[in-house]
């Protein structure tokens, strides 16, 4: 019967791929538009992920996520630092600046600044140049993207290819002399600004004069340390903000979510494309079975049971959702592959797989119920009329 019910499918090759199609539309869409919307919110915390060696963050109590800079006094740095727990407190300034190119353009940068001894909150890879070359005079780190796209020179050539920045360069940043020590691979921000690094002195000289300049105090506990407890402890006693790094990620993510019309955009595009997968599987699959209803009426005639024909309907669901879903994520797969080296945020995790297969699956179920209710009620006398 399983051999019956697949003859019975791929006998119209048309509306065989079209219902594929349908599903591979739809598979397409509930993975790929979701995998763009993760890799977008992803990139919000970025600048908290890349900075893996702090266990908590320390901040004003304003602060909404990592770009909304509420600066401290310095003074912070040594409240936070004579706290039980504590093992490390170092101080990290980061702000916008604009960089002045060698052709008078201006690109606004996302100036970091680290602790002059340690130079703790770094890129975390180095292509060029070692960290410790920040410690030359006006020396900046600068990230690979940044240097080759808005930091870029213009072509020698009219029309030309724009050359990327490299070490040895020089920028000006807030009319002060800045050169390029190293290059680095950074995730890329959420607003995709370059991302210049220099040790923390040099950035408050870069930075406009404010009397406040302290952006974060970067906090590593004691080993056995509860950090939770712990990020507790400093803002009872110091009256700040103080996050883990999963809790300021939160709090990032979560500001997004929130104030911004992203979810919602992602969210229909994902619903048009569920709604018009399952409009055009139920429709073919369900026009499929009533040119099919003469042979259903043939097998019933002949004593076949409705649960026979009831699994001959699954599997045909089961066949072409498993084409239409392994199409749909293939083709997923090669676009995120395609765009790995663009400005696009992309990100697959596992989690999509089973979402948009529950979706997939919910089409099926959708198609071969309306189909199997024909079947069921069908009267095996059909075959005998006209």
């Amino acid at each position: 019967m399983n051999h019956i019910a697949l003859k019975m499918l791929m006998g119209d090759r048309g509306k065989y791929l079209g219902i594929v199609m349908g599903l591979t539309f739809a598979s397409l869409i509930m993975t790929q538009q979701p995998a763009i919307f993760v890799g977008l919110m992803s990139r919000t915390f970025s600048f908290i992920s890349d900075l893996g060696l702090p266990d908590i963050w320390v901040m004003d109590k304003k602060v909404q996520f990592v770009d909304d800079i509420k600066p401290m006094q310095d003074t912070e740095l040594y409240r936070v630092r004579g706290i039980s727990g504590v093992e490390w407190a170092m101080p990290l300034y980061k702000g916008l600046l604009k960089a002045r190119l060698v052709d008078g353009t201006f690109q606004t940068c996302n100036l970091v600044g680290l602790d002059d001894a340690t130079l703790i909150g770094g890129p975390p890879v180095m292509l060029e140049g070692k960290i410790e070359d920040l410690r030359r005079s006006d020396g900046i780190i600068v990230d690979i993207d940044g240097a080759k796209e808005k930091l870029s020179k213009p072509s020698l050539i009219p029309g030309g290819e724009p050359v990327p920045l490299k070490v040895g360069d020089s920028l000006e940043l807030n009319d002060r002399r800045a050169i390029v020590v190293g290059i680095a691979k950074v995730t890329r921000t959420f607003q995709s600004q370059p991302v210049v690094y220099t040790t923390y002195s040099r950035a408050k000289s870069y930075a406009p004069r404010e009397r406040k300049l302290l952006s974060f105090v970067l906090v590593k506990a004691k080993p056995g340390e509860n950090l939770d407890q712990l990020a507790h402890r400093i803002s009872e006693r110091t009256g700040l903000a103080a996050y883990t790094r999963d809790d300021f990620k939160t709090l990032t993510y979560q500001y997004f979510m929130k104030n911004t019309g992203i979810p919602i955009n992602f969210g229909i595009s994902v619903l048009l494309g569920f709604i018009v997968g399952a409009a055009i599987a139920g429709q073919t699959f369900y026009n499929f079975t009533l040119e099919n209803l003469r042979q259903f009426g043939v097998l019933k005639a002949m004593g076949t049971s409705n649960w026979t024909l009831l699994r001959m309907i699954l599997l045909q669901a089961v066949l072409v959702g498993s084409l239409g879903y392994g199409l749909g994520v293939g083709l997923t797969a090669l676009f995120g592959f395609a765009m790995r080296n663009t400005i696009l945020a992309f990100k697959f995790p596992w989690q999509l797989l089973v979402f948009s297969g529950t979706g997939v699956s919910l089409i099926c179920v959708f198609a071969a119920l309306i189909s199997i209710r024909k079947v069921i009620l069908l009267e095996p006398a059909i075959v005998f009329k006209g």
